[in-house]
């Protein structure tokens, strides 16, 4: 019999909401989900056991029928940010356990704390706040890829575009030295995802994840192409100045990096200019290469495509590349572009929906869950996790374990010592472990966190935070 740990709530089945449905599909949860529209709830309806409500959450007597009462958790993320605080404040006067509230508007962000304290949430998410942080991140760290900081950034995760290199192509993976210090967590072909053992061929155009030590996928990095200029980022050109454009220069500025935004919109300009002094906000078409070579995209360190179409991102994000930019990245939101933009010359691509609902999992899961990345388009992820003591994993060897095909551990951190393991490694409670997994293998999770810890961990982060 299936042991529900929480009963949660979601109001707003945009993509924020959809994808935190699909990822807590997985979990020992009881979910709910209210939108206003029929077409999300009826793709729900027909691919997921879910109770779905066609009603505004708004609506005190909506909340009232479902008990909401009875519900660990609520999370709002629909369009509107006043909506979300008032739908969050509500269903905690109502008895709710514990609130979550998207918002994103920047003329809210100095008053986050007031917010939360006076409407009683627990806790405030904001997409674009998030994402232009792990981009800042994987600027000024130097990545050569974004993979999540897993182990302090001693593990990494990464994604390789085999292409025709003759090092890989048609070889065993046992059969290639460059391989053997790190492990293959997943290989893309095509639109299939497959997990590879020893006698696995590799064929041309594959996507390999690979995990290990960061030397290790650094030194593999050599194998595929030249690494980039390891200087620190000094300047970045930003294309486009809506929400995460208005971050991403907030960010900047903080890291002393010279930064130009491309901005479309003169009303909009003049409230970046006013809002960000230091920054240089130049008018114009993002898509006129003619003005981008004016502004010298070919002597900037990073360009960051950040406008609402991702078609229009991508595109610029290539063109950046060509002019020989170091660091070229785009920002995603539709899920079936992820797998296509990993096949680009693109460095990296950021989804602010999976890097909220990244965040969004691992409090649910409680305190020993310290890191979630969504991968593959949101059919895989990687987890960073504490070994509880009651574990029925611990003290055993790895190939003795059953664990099953969809899930993989990459790396174990013990005693600050990073180890990729083999068959005969051993867990042992509080180690920290780096697993890879597919969705179908998220339940394997519970057997790391030990039986009865999820909502009281689920409960003390809320505590904590």
């Amino acid at each position: 019999m299936r042991v529900i740990f929480l009963k949660v709530i979601i109001v707003g089945a945009g993509k924020l909401g959809l994808r935190i449905a699909e990822s807590l599909v997985f979990e020992e949860v009881e979910l709910t989900v209210v939108d206003k529209s029929p077409t999300p709830l009826r793709f729900l309806n027909e691919n997921y056991d879910i109770l779905t409500v066609h009603a505004n959450g708004l609506e005190l007597n909506v909340l009232d029928e479902l008990s909401i009462e009875t519900y660990d958790l609520l999370i709002s993320t629909t369009f509107s940010d006043e909506a979300n605080v008032l739908i969050c404040s509500l269903a905690k006067k109502m008895g709710c356990k514990q609130t979550i509230a998207r918002i994103r508007n920047p003329e809210h962000l100095e008053q986050m704390a007031f917010i939360k304290e006076e409407m009683e949430i627990d806790m405030l998410i904001n997409p674009d706040a998030e994402t232009a942080n792990v981009i800042t991140k994987y600027l000024t760290k130097n990545l050569s890829l974004y993979t999540g900081d897993f182990a302090k950034g001693e593990v990494q995760l990464n994604g390789f575009y085999i292409g025709d290199n003759q090092e890989f192509v048609n070889k065993k993976l046992m059969d290639i030295p460059a391989l053997k210090p790190v492990i293959i967590a997943s290989i893309t072909r095509g639109h299939e995802i497959l997990i590879p053992h020893g006698k696995t061929v590799l064929e041309k155009s594959d996507l390999i994840y690979v995990m290990g030590k960061k030397k290790d996928i650094e030194d593999l990095k050599h194998k595929f192409e030249e690494m980039p200029s390891s200087g620190k980022v000094k300047s970045a050109m930003i294309l486009g100045g809506g929400k995460l454009g208005y971050y991403l220069a907030k960010e900047f500025v903080k890291e002393k990096i010279d930064t130009i935004i491309i901005e479309s919109n003169i009303d909009r300009c003049r409230e970046l200019a006013s809002d960000f002094p230091e920054a240089l906000i130049i008018e114009g078409d993002g898509t006129d290469i003619d003005l981008l070579e004016a502004e010298n995209l070919q002597n900037v360190d990073a360009f960051i495509a950040a406008t609402g179409l991702d078609e229009i991102n991508i595109l610029m994000a290539l063109v950046a590349k060509q002019h020989g930019v170091n660091h070229s990245i785009s920002k995603i939101s539709r899920q079936n572009y992820n797998r296509i933009v990993d096949t680009l010359d693109v460095d990296a691509s950021f989804n602010p929906t999976h890097i909220t609902a990244s965040n969004i999992l691992k409090n649910i899961r409680g305190g020993r869950v310290i890191s979630v990345s969504l991968l593959l388009g949101g059919d895989a992820e990687a987890t960073e996790l504490i070994v509880s003591k009651n574990s029925p994993l611990i003290n055993k060897a790895l190939k003795d374990l059953n664990l099953p095909e969809g899930l993989i551990i990459g790396a174990i951190i013990s005693g600050g010592k990073v180890t990729v393991p083999d068959g005969f490694s051993i867990l042992k409670p509080n180690d920290r472990v780096v697993v890879f997994s597919l969705n179908e293998g998220l339940a394997a999770l519970k057997l790391f966190l030990g039986s009865g810890e999820g909502k009281k961990g689920f409960l003390e982060f809320f505590k904590k935070h």
